[in-house]
């Protein structure tokens, strides 16, 4: 559809030139006035503009000599105070000199407002913005003020094509102002040879047939970036058919996001185990996640695996899906407070868990999960024998039944390698011999990550974490300190209990393409028992490397703790 503008006041503004200029002239074609002394100066044509606001714009004074630009300044004074739509000097001569007289023809009485085409920015905001009021004359150059702060608002709220498209005056003193909030007519995606389209197009906040929103438009990129199938993501605005419309053209880059790998390995207790890996995070184009883990051979032949899923997009509300069902049988090491192996131990975790998770707004993710997991004691390698002591077992192997909820609040502009923004999230877990597992308990935990740019690529970034448990919880459910992911410099798992601290602060900056380094300290600590005791709190300092590779992130961070220095390599991205 076509957009007709009305040239109305552009009519007006040329009337209005016209007629300073022959106005101006007029006199050549009788007797000049100029020079002569100027006797007096009147007005005329006004009924509702006062004469004093009107002489207030007249810089001509009685007594001076009549110049072409002093009364071309005096016009164009009195037209710019708005309530005129014309203004004419005329001069008569007297025997003194001669008398000067503006005469004007004011705007008509405003009686209504219409605002029309407005969708994204209602009706009663923008009148509230309107200096020019009903049942006053119309004031033209507040009006024009009024339209430039109307497109500045709509700018300011990120929909930068908006412009007031026509002005017109009617009869009966009816003022209309159209507003063409600028339309995304459609999106072109290119480059997704893998990926189906909707797949991309359902991640944007941009839709077509709707006005376009520049910070809409960034966020749609963020999205569909850490969405991990694409190395790049681009965007670019292209004129579209009809006036101040445009389509989004969105260009991807994609990468690799299936995965396969294929091991093995030899002990005296299981002889040779195979092991094979295999997992897609966009599985055939359509954005769903699987993986299959399979150890094969020896004791535990055909015994260990575990196989997950998850559907991202169940239906339009954006309901995800995700399960999981595992039987693995690995060895454990359990640590002292001084970091002493204590017990080294087979252990058999057997079951699954299903997740179903919604979006409550665009940065709050809300999940319910329901898990059932068997962990049994296997055997003996070394150590402390917890077969010698059955209470031991009893609360510590067995079937926990829980129902988890979790809230996320995730704001960061890239999950992949955030350089702003911050991740809130509350999880807690509820488990009960009435669902019909052997443990009682309550877990809570809360954490929190931000990330400050401090430079052209250098980031700041901050994590803490508190946890509180309260019942009969089993040593797989409680919470653990130490290690890669919580307190470097430490064994993994090193420190248990039903309370937990921890808090970390990384300074990355980058030293390479795909190659970032980083300074760290790490805080924290678990106990089992009344109370966090902050002054029993373990803590370290160290440097990494993180490199991004075709098989995913590689870490490899080196701590120095109060127990001495640590290597930690680990695979998959950082907090």
């Amino acid at each position: 559809m076509k957009i007709q503008k009305n040239y109305k006041h552009i009519l007006l503004a040329a009337i209005f030139s016209i007629s300073l200029v022959f106005s101006i002239l007029a006199p050549a074609y009788a007797a000049d006035p100029t020079g002569k002394t100027v006797t007096s100066i009147t007005v005329t044509g006004n009924t509702t503009v006062p004469e004093a606001t009107i002489m207030g714009a007249v810089k001509l004074k009685p007594g001076e000599a009549l110049t072409a630009d002093k009364v071309k300044q005096d016009m164009q004074a009195i037209y710019e105070l708005g309530t005129f739509f014309d203004v004419v000097s005329n001069f008569n001569e007297v025997p003194e000199g001669v008398q000067v007289v503006y005469t004007v023809m004011e705007n008509p009485v405003l009686q209504e407002i219409i605002i029309k085409g407005n969708t994204k920015v209602s009706s009663d905001k923008l009148s509230s913005m309107l200096t020019v009021k009903t049942g006053s004359i119309l004031n033209s150059k507040a009006l024009n003020e009024n339209v430039r702060s109307i497109e500045e608002y709509y700018h300011d709220k990120g929909y930068i094509l908006t412009k007031v498209s026509d002005v017109a005056m009617g009869t009966g003193g009816v003022l209309t102002i159209t507003i063409n909030e600028g339309m995304l007519e459609g999106i072109e995606v290119k480059g997704n040879e893998k990926t189906k389209t909707h797949v991309i197009t359902r991640e944007m906040k941009l839709k077509p047939n709707q006005p376009f929103n520049v910070k809409d438009a960034k966020r749609s990129m963020q999205k569909v970036y850490n969405l991990g199938y694409f190395e790049d993501v681009n965007m670019k605005l292209n004129p579209g058919k009809e006036p101040n419309a445009i389509v989004l053209e969105t260009t991807v880059v994609e990468q690799k996001t299936g995965r396969f790998s294929i091991g093995g390995g030899y002990s005296k207790s299981d002889g040779m185990i195979g092991i094979i890996e295999l997992g897609d995070d966009n599985f055939r184009g359509t954005g769903d996640k699987v993986k299959l883990h399979w150890e094969f051979g020896g004791s535990a032949s055909n015994k260990n695996y575990e196989v997950s899923y998850t559907r991202p997009w169940l239906d339009d509300k954006q309901t995800s899906l995700g399960f999981s069902f595992y039987d693995m049988t690995n060895e454990y090491n359990d640590y002292d407070d001084d970091g002493d192996k204590k017990a080294t131990y087979d252990k058999r975790r057997k079951g699954f868990d299903i997740t179903l998770g919604r979006p409550q707004g665009e940065y709050v993710q809300n999940y319910i999960t329901l898990k059932q997991r068997k962990d049994d004691y296997v055997e003996w390698i070394s150590g402390e024998d917890y077969t010698k002591d059955p209470e031991y077992l009893k609360d510590n192997f067995g079937t926990t039944r829980s129902i988890s909820l979790m809230r996320v609040y995730d704001s960061r502009d890239n999950v992949f390698s955030p350089t702003e923004g911050n991740r809130v999230a509350l999880t807690a877990e509820f488990a009960g011999k009435a669902l019909g597992g052997d443990f009682n308990y309550n877990k809570y935990t809360a954490e929190t990550r931000n990330y400050l740019k401090v430079g052209h690529a250098q980031v700041v970034a901050l994590r803490g974490t508190v946890g509180y448990a309260d019942g009969k919880m089993p040593d797989s459910g409680r919470f653990a300190v130490g290690g890669s992911d919580t307190l470097r410099g430490y064994r993994d798992d090193q420190f248990k209990g039903n309370k937990m601290l921890a808090a970390t602060a990384e300074y990355r900056f980058p030293i390479a393409k795909k190659v970032e380094g980083v300074a760290f300290t790490d805080v924290g600590k678990a106990w089992t028992g009344e109370g966090y005791k902050l002054n029993d709190l373990e803590a370290s300092v160290g440097v990494g490397i993180r490199v991004s590779t075709p098989i995913g992130p590689i870490r490899l961070d080196y701590a120095q703790g109060s127990q001495g220095g640590r290597s930690h390599f680990s695979f998959g991205g950082q907090f």
